[in-house]
């Protein structure tokens, strides 16, 4: 449903909520007015991304990627702000199946915005195991940094460290491959 008929929708549901209670319906208008008050916020957060959330915390992917797929154009179904949140949430499922390929959602995600700060850090923690995959290790090594600088509630300092460390024992895998060390 476009976010345009649910405000309308809503605006028709409080105005009958309104109407109730003038009249003197008070146990109808209050019901009615929270029932709008529920498809008003359903304009600011979809309901389908909620779920689907929802599911990805339930490591359900399947069944979270199902209720994405609900949502057929993102530009007329979800507010301008969740624009970023919804490339975020296709690239987390995406990289479950193939990290290579989701690559592009990280990176659209990055340039829709997002207000929250540890999801920006979490775009860019999961863009720099990509460049990790791809052995681009400078590339990897500016996502980090951008994804400490990012993580103010200190969330994801543990995956930060342990990327880390995994970037380190590429390097000692390219010396050793590279017939620089002999044991």
């Amino acid at each position: 449903m476009s976010n345009i008929v649910r405000l309308i929708i809503a605006c028709g549901i409080m105005g009958a909520a309104i109407v109730l209670c003038v009249f003197g319906h008070w146990g109808w208008g209050i019901p009615v007015l929270f029932l709008g008050g529920f498809v008003l916020l359903s304009y600011f957060f979809n309901e389908n991304m909620i779920i689907s959330q929802w599911f990805l915390r339930k490591e359900q992917s399947e069944k979270a990627e199902e209720w994405l797929l609900k949502i057929t154009d993102y530009e007329k179904q979800l507010n301008k702000s969740q624009w970023g949140y919804y490339n975020l949430l296709i690239g987390l499922i995406e990289s479950r199946k193939s990290p290579l390929k989701s690559e592009k959602y990280f990176k659209k995600s990055l340039t829709l915005g997002m207000k929250m700060s540890h999801n920006v850090a979490l775009a860019k923690l999961s863009l720099a195991g990509i460049a990790m995959a791809k052995r681009n290790k400078r590339e990897a090594q500016m996502y980090l940094s951008e994804a400490s600088k990012d993580d103010k509630n200190k969330l994801l300092t543990e995956q930060i460290k342990m990327m880390k460390g995994q970037m380190a024992q590429m390097d000692k895998q390219q010396v050793v491959r590279g017939g620089y060390r002999q044991f």
